[in-house]
């Protein structure tokens, strides 16, 4: 069985995306973000990063004790070949997939992010003009990425769907709320319909559907609390022995 701590963004929906697709027996275990679940004690000790998803596998290969993995790359590595699936072994098709799952996590996750952060502060923070234009921009060059790789392509790793897809697919179905307009990225529109009309992925982007919640409904004292633990975050001292 896989314990998945998580909560329904993109980067959790990822994983979930590759449980389903796989047919993987998982139980979702909720880590509030909003509420900050995550900077607890104990997940803590599962991420040093305090951040999800975290996976802990309670039957691994070979047996012995469970293994903790965090960060949502390495992950679906490790889920994929544990089944065998979705992750190509032979030593071209392995970093072919490889090299996008690294670019994912370091240019389109973290990119995307910014951009959805500075469009949706607005002037709380004052002027976000700048920052606003400089992300949206970044991430228009990052659906070109996609959209280029795609003419050449079927699939972003080749001709066989990968957890190179499924890593990158959760984060643009937000293009619109990202500024970006699906029709100028043809070959992208083209992959990113097929991604979607999977039923595996629509179970997998569905997942913790009901543990979502509105901030804006919060008490106005549970919002300022929640923006202090969230944003601005500074290093966490070492703990005094």
């Amino acid at each position: 069985m896989i314990d998945l701590h998580y909560w329904p963004t993109p980067n959790g929906k990822k994983v979930t995306i590759l449980l389903e697709e796989a047919a993987i027996p998982y139980r979702i275990v909720p880590v509030n973000i909003g509420r900050g679940d995550q900077f607890s004690a104990e997940f803590l000790h599962m991420n040093p990063n305090h951040r999800m998803p975290v996976m802990v596998d309670t039957a691994p290969v070979g047996g012995g004790a469970p293994i903790t993995v965090f960060e949502s790359g390495a992950i679906m590595m490790y889920l994929a070949e544990k089944v065998g699936r979705f992750y190509p072994q032979d030593v071209r098709g392995k970093y072919a997939v490889t090299e996008w799952l690294i670019w994912q996590m370091a240019n389109q996750g973290p990119k995307l992010g910014e951009c959805g952060h500075f469009r949706r502060l607005g002037d709380k923070q004052g002027d976000q003009s700048y920052a606003v234009r400089r992300f949206t921009d970044e991430a228009n060059r990052l659906y070109g990425v996609l959209n280029n790789r795609l003419y050449h392509s079927k699939y972003l790793a080749g001709d066989e769907y990968t957890i190179a897809d499924m890593i990158c697919y959760p984060w643009t179905v937000n293009w619109k709320a990202q500024g970006q307009d699906i029709e100028e990225f043809k070959y992208f529109k083209r992959w990113h319909e097929e991604l979607a009309a999977r039923p595996a992925v629509q179970r997998g982007m569905a997942a913790g559907s009901d543990l979502s919640e509105d901030p804006a409904k919060l008490p106005a004292e549970e919002q300022e609390r929640r923006a202090k633990i969230l944003y601005n975050q500074r290093a966490r001292p070492v703990p005094i022995a």
